[in-house]
């Protein structure tokens, strides 16, 4: 009977630790989109808020100033969103990467532990076969 890998229940550690990162990687993707896909709605609207409003009067000209002031600063604001949200992107992208890496150094170890195991095996039975067929010429060459 093959024994168990010995740190297995690590490697069941690394795969929940790899499966966590994954999530936070996921999660901080869809911010960014969201931060991106808020950036792009503003953008569109400052750009149909230029030509859509005929200014009559100081006052319109005013408010429409500072409208587009204020759209304006959003935007920025929403830029520093966008590079703070890639920025968490990029950490939660090399914890993946380094949960991954824990993850492959334990799998080749499971898998050199289950080939040495089943190499072991076939010595083990081969050397059975060996004594039995030994067996078998020894009795049968004293008949």
């Amino acid at each position: 009977m093959a024994r168990r890998f010995p740190l297995a229940g690590l490697l069941r550690l690394r795969h929940a630790e790899q499966d966590r990162a994954a999530a936070a990687l996921a999660a901080a993707n869809e911010r960014v989109r969201d931060a991106a896909d808020a950036r792009i709605a503003a953008r569109r609207s400052l750009a149909d808020a230029e030509g859509s409003q005929p200014i009559q009067d100081a006052a319109t000209l005013s408010a429409v100033a500072a409208a587009r002031a204020a759209t304006r600063g959003m935007l920025e604001e929403l830029d520093a969103v966008v590079r703070s949200r890639r920025a968490d992107a990029e950490q939660a992208q090399d914890d993946y990467n380094g949960a991954r890496r824990s993850a492959l150094g334990l799998e080749k170890l499971e898998v050199q532990h289950t080939e040495q195991q089943t190499a072991e095996e076939l010595r083990t039975e081969q050397n059975a076969l060996d004594e039995i067929a030994a067996r078998s010429r020894a009795e049968g060459g004293a008949r």
